[in-house]
């Protein structure tokens, strides 16, 4: 490496000669051969160093101590290097997000001026003695507004054109880009910003909703590490980042004269429940670069207003409408790119019921699914190009990504039941029915186009069923039903139905579903495969333990797998859809495994004041049937408190052999009115009104079982008797409950058997957190796996003491997750847990100011 002599001083840590304070030189072929050896083995501790150091002669006549000093030296400078680029991608992150807070503060006192003029111009329109009448409506409004915009003109008129040839196209797509950067950049949408949405450098950005426009709209701006040119790439992909896109045509490409592109674009997108219609989409998309190094894709939809080519016409769907929207992409100084994003749309909510308008109505969702997922897709391309994150089940985070974007896709497939793909209703019916029954017989529905059909699906001459249905909620938040479905599965499935599709992927599949003779599912175990860099979306493995009555059933019980995709169990995101799916899988996991998934979506609703209080959960087609007058509607509570709606959508899949679709399509109405029943039940039980207000949404509740409360309180009188202090609990609240202080604690607190290998079996929310898992997982989770080589040898070590005098300390040092993420702690203490009767009952650790590394 370096091609002069090094020197280096004894109190920085550099070698120092014996029994001397001076100056240590090194020949260019020593610290050459030094850096070698750094290079191979950067752990100190490492025999094959000390082996490499012995073969390398010359190394020889240097001390011992001065090679060690050496190499923390250079460790040093390593750590300091990294530290420093580190702050400086930090510097310029926050350099970036400051320019972006000026422009927004820019942009928010433009707002200001304007609702001011608006104010004036409004009292002056009221007390001028011309105006014969007062009016207050809407008009009057837009008549300021548009007065306004006549005074400070923001967008050209449009021109006079033909929108049928390239120059008419042009003019649309500059109309576009003008109307779209008044919204990206100024004030032509009053923009309201989202509630828990603050900046930062680490944060999603700043996201904003309409109020009081046309349509409905979503703003959003951040920071991403990618250059404007692959952001452009990735937004162009709709179907990859976002979930509720179906397909997306581009019919033609016309270049432009400015280096720009022209695209005519048809969309077609799911129905978000099984009572609403699809919606799609014909539109122009411009592209093209500003003066200013910036990078612009604004887009449009075109009507006869617009003029314009018109576009493929699928009766199935319903038109919408996409008014001036886009993307603005600029370089940031270093690299990196800044991005606004703006969805404005018309879903034509006229179009649906008005029990679910809320869906179509509402700038949350539209926020949620649409504008804040596109900036949380960039980031987590970013995030996965920096390689900092760790790889799943041996697999690669695009691959992974892949699976997630299949379960969505299938689910929503299932949900839609679109005729194209090959789906029709099932006939058959005992009357007004709930549950709808759809059928498809396409030999690729199973594993999708890009794999080969199913050998097993070729030979049974069958197809897949799926059974679906929607119901409407009441005071259930959406994060904690799904959270609870997730965790809790055995109170709502059946394990011989669960069986059916996962014994389709075998040999020998069962011949009816859910008529298996013996045996029964066992405990369901959780393994983590991937999240999202903001938590909201989690890709993991669902292991369901197969046991057998009999000897032969147990000899030939075999464990199930689900891969499940669960997303949205973050109660503090507004307006965001919960939802669980998963499919079953065979051992092997291939990266072309055939998936068949079934799930829940759960879609809040906005907060009415008015709906019945005497039931918590209603069928939604039943609550259609009744009207749709406000005379049909049941008077709210007496205290006034405003109720929670949100839409449950329910659709499981089952593969059929021809000679048994009546008995597989009556299996699968009654299971689905068997999950129906169940959901009820527990929206029954887990309604914040049941619960009382301190629920916790973020991480499990704490458990009400008298087991758990009778583990906290041995846990926190252990450790008074060992120690002699009490521990000093975070929160003093609900204090004569000894749970509650326990699981607010901020130190993390595990608790295991005493027995290798230490199975864990409780903890507090803390623990949940650095060990992210759930109440479920924890109990196959060795405490030897989630502590490190020197957390585990200090622990064995001091096990005798903890045995005889019943505590020890132990020093800092590195746990890691179940999802692969290292922690790092600045002390630990352990305990003997015992119990009333004196019986030792576990070891209790606390680990001490823990953060992520």
């Amino acid at each position: 490496m370096a091609a002069v002599a090094s020197r280096e001083r004894l109190s920085p840590g550099a070698a120092p000669q014996v029994d001397t304070g001076k100056y240590v030189r090194y020949t260019p072929e020593q610290v050459e051969a030094l850096e070698r050896v750094y290079s191979e083995c950067p752990k100190p501790s490492s025999l094959r160093r000390q082996q490499l150091i012995r073969d390398c002669p010359i190394l020889s006549n240097i001390e011992p101590k001065q090679i060690k000093v050496w190499f923390q030296n250079r460790r040093c400078r390593e750590k300091q290097r990294k530290e420093a680029s580190r702050l400086q991608t930090v510097n310029r992150k926050l350099s970036a997000m400051n320019k972006l807070l000026m422009e927004e503060n820019d942009r928010l006192q433009k707002q200001v001026s304007r609702l001011v003029y608006d104010n004036g111009y409004m009292k002056n329109q009221l007390h001028s003695p011309s105006v014969a009448t007062t009016d207050t409506s809407c008009e009057s409004v837009v008549t300021s507004s548009q007065h306004y915009q006549q005074q400070n003109p923001a967008v050209p008129p449009p021109p006079q054109r033909d929108a049928n040839n390239p120059a008419g196209l042009l003019a649309i797509a500059e109309e576009t880009l003008a109307e779209f950067m008044s919204k990206a950049t100024g004030t032509a949408v009053n923009w309201v910003q989202m509630v828990g949405m603050k900046p930062g450098p680490d944060s999603v950005g700043i996201i904003a909703v309409s109020h009081n426009c046309s349509g409905i709209a979503a703003r959003a701006c951040g920071l991403v590490s990618l250059e404007p040119t692959k952001v452009a790439e990735i937004l162009k992909d709709r179907p990859s980042w976002y979930r509720d896109c179906r397909h997306v045509d581009i019919v033609h490409v016309i270049p432009t004269g400015n280096g720009g592109t022209i695209e005519l674009i048809y969309m077609q997108t799911y129905a978000l429940t099984t009572l609403a219609g699809p919606r799609d989409f014909w539109m122009l998309r411009y592209t093209s670069g500003l003066d200013d190094g910036s990078l612009v894709i604004c887009e449009r939809s075109l009507t006869r207003s617009t003029g314009g080519p018109c576009g493929p016409n699928a009766p199935t769907f319903i038109r919408a409408e996409v008014l001036p929207s886009g993307y603005l992409i600029r370089p940031c100084d270093g690299g990196g790119s800044m991005i606004y994003i703006v969805d404005h749309v018309d879903l034509n909510a006229k179009s649906v019921p008005e029990v679910l308008r809320p869906l179509y109505e509402s700038p949350k969702i539209l926020a949620q699914k649409m504008t804040a997922a596109a900036l949380r897709h960039i980031r987590q391309i970013a995030h996965e190009s920096s390689g900092e994150i760790p790889y799943g089940a041996g697999r690669q985070p695009a691959v992974l990504r892949t699976f997630s974007q299949r379960l969505s896709r299938g689910f929503n497939d299932a949900v839609s039941g679109f005729p194209d793909d090959g789906w029709s209703p099932l006939l058959s019916s005992d009357g007004p029915e709930d549950i709808i029954i759809t059928v498809n017989s396409s030999p690729n529905k199973l594993v999708g186009s890009h794999v080969s059909p199913s050998p097993f699906f070729s030979a049974i001459g069958g197809g897949i069923m799926c059974a679906k249905a929607s119901m409407l909620l009441q005071n259930v938040p959406p994060a904690l039903l799904v959270q609870f479905l997730r965790e809790h599965r055995s109170e709502w499935a059946d394990p011989g139905v669960d069986a059916y599709p996962a014994a389709s992927l075998r040999a020998n599949p069962y011949a009816v579903p859910g008529l298996r003779a013996g045996g029964f599912m066992g405990n369901q175990v959780i393994l983590p495969l991937a999240r999202t860099l903001e938590h909201e979306e989690s890709l993991e493995v669902i292991r369901l333990e197969g046991h057998g009555f009999s000897h032969g059933e147990v000899l030939m019980s075999r464990d199930m797998f689900l891969l499940q995709l669960c997303s949205g169990v973050d109660e503090s995101a507004p307006g965001a859809c919960a939802q669980l799916v998963f499919a079953p899988i065979d051992e092997s996991f291939a990266d072309d495994a055939p998936l068949l998934p079934s799930g829940f979506r759960v879609i809040p609703l906005d907060d009415k004041m008015d709906m019945p209080s005497a039931t918590r959960t209603l069928d939604l087609a039943s609550a259609l049937e009744v009207g749709s007058g406000a005379g049909s509607r049941a008077p709210s509570d007496a205290s006034g408190a405003c109720t929670t709606r949100s839409v449950l959508t329910i659709a499981f899949q089952f593969s059929f052999e021809n000679h048994l679709r009546e008995s597989v399509a009556a299996m699968a109405r009654q299971y689905v009115r068997g999950v129906m029943a169940s959901v009820q039940r527990v929206a029954m039980v887990i309604a914040p009104s049941r619960l009382g207000s301190h629920i916790q949404l973020k991480h499990p509740h704490p458990p009400g079982s008298p087991e758990a409360l009778a583990l906290a309180t041995w846990i926190g009188r252990s450790y008074r008797v060992h120690i002699g202090t009490e521990i000093r609990w975070s929160d003093t609240e609900g204090a004569d409950n000894p749970l509650m202080p326990f699981w607010k604690h901020s130190d993390a607190i595990l608790c295991c058997s005493l027995k290798s290998p230490f199975m864990l079996k409780f903890a507090n929310s803390a623990g949940f957190d650095i060990l992210e898992t759930t109440m479920v997982n924890i109990q196959d989770m060795p405490l030897e796996a989630v502590l490190n080589d020197e957390g585990r040898k200090s622990l064995f070590t001091e096990l005798p003491k903890i045995m005889q005098q019943g505590w020890a300390y132990l020093p800092s040092g590195v746990c890691q997750s179940s999802m692969g993420r290292q922690a790092s702690y600045e002390q630990a203490v352990a305990w003997k847990v015992v119990g009333d009767d004196g019986a030792p009952q576990g070891l209790a650790l606390m680990l001490a100011n823990w953060t992520f590394i």
